[in-house]
């Protein structure tokens, strides 16, 4: 059995900080491993409400060093391991979470001595973790150690782009992916902006041609336009099945319609 369960859809700083959406990170469960990637604000209390067991976790997964990302990695590696109380578990992250330049790492040293491995990933690093492969994709963002993940699973690969720009090494990098999850914070491309947008997701889909694609991670702009009808615009284009991920939406890969809402009505 594997399952995909978003526990937040925030791409913003804005939309973080008043909870328009949560921040919660992302749910990759394939057989007996748990995947927690990027657990922002409030990962535990969406996990509990969303029917999540965070000490089934065996890794967590972050991309890069901003705070809707990584705010939770302490808190989720004390459910992880009951405080301390099992020695067990492997972080994969960015070098600017566990070995920032300057400041302080994100994982505190107690939590790591929690952890039975800490991996820094750099871009394009390969790792094999239990039945999946995991791929560093080669990403672009202001963080420049950032990165995104490309999850070979036994029946499907998932990749997850993290927060990013487009460039060819990352076009390349995604092919072959079966679901494909963009962050796409943008109506429109901005001048300074680091991030994807709804055009360049278009052309992504269009390219890469998954056989799901779902746009998450929402800034203002995008939530007050409708990320749905952004959806559905790309569908329309490319002819690829593509949903705008809320929180708590559930996917089960294999069984593609297989759509599970918390939210009535919706």
């Amino acid at each position: 059995m594997a399952r995909i369960i978003f526990l937040g859809t925030s791409g913003s700083s804005a939309v973080t900080s008043k909870q328009l959406r949560s921040s919660g990170g992302i749910i990759i469960q394939v057989e007996d491993l748990q995947l927690h990637l990027d657990p922002g604000p409030g990962s535990l209390n969406k996990a509990k409400e969303y029917g999540v067991n965070p000490h089934n976790t065996n890794a967590v997964l972050i991309t890069h060093n901003h705070i809707n990302h990584c705010n939770d990695l302490n808190a989720v590696i004390e459910a992880m391991t009951h405080s301390g109380l099992e020695h067990r578990g492997i972080v994969i992250a960015s070098k600017s979470v566990l070995q920032p330049e300057t400041g302080h790492p994100f994982l505190t040293p107690y939590h790591q001595s929690l952890l039975e491995r800490v991996i820094p990933a750099e871009k394009n690093h390969k790792l094999a973790l239990d039945l999946v492969e995991i791929n560093a994709l080669p990403t672009q963002h202001t963080d420049p150690t950032a990165i995104g993940f490309k999850i070979f699973c036994p029946q499907f690969t998932v990749s997850y782009t993290g927060d990013t720009v487009l460039t060819p090494q990352l076009l390349d990098a995604l092919m072959g992916s079966d679901i494909l999850i963009l962050n796409v914070p943008y109506l429109a491309k901005k001048a300074s902006g680091q991030n994807l947008d709804t055009e360049t997701a278009l052309h992504i889909v269009n390219a890469i041609k998954p056989r799901l694609a779902i746009l998450t991670h929402f800034g203002l702009e995008m939530i007050k336009a409708d990320p749905i009808v952004e959806a559905r615009e790309i569908q329309r284009v490319t002819g690829v099945q593509t949903i705008a991920a809320y929180d708590g939406l559930t996917i089960a890969p294999g069984g593609w319609e297989s759509i599970k809402s918390p939210v009535k009505g919706y």
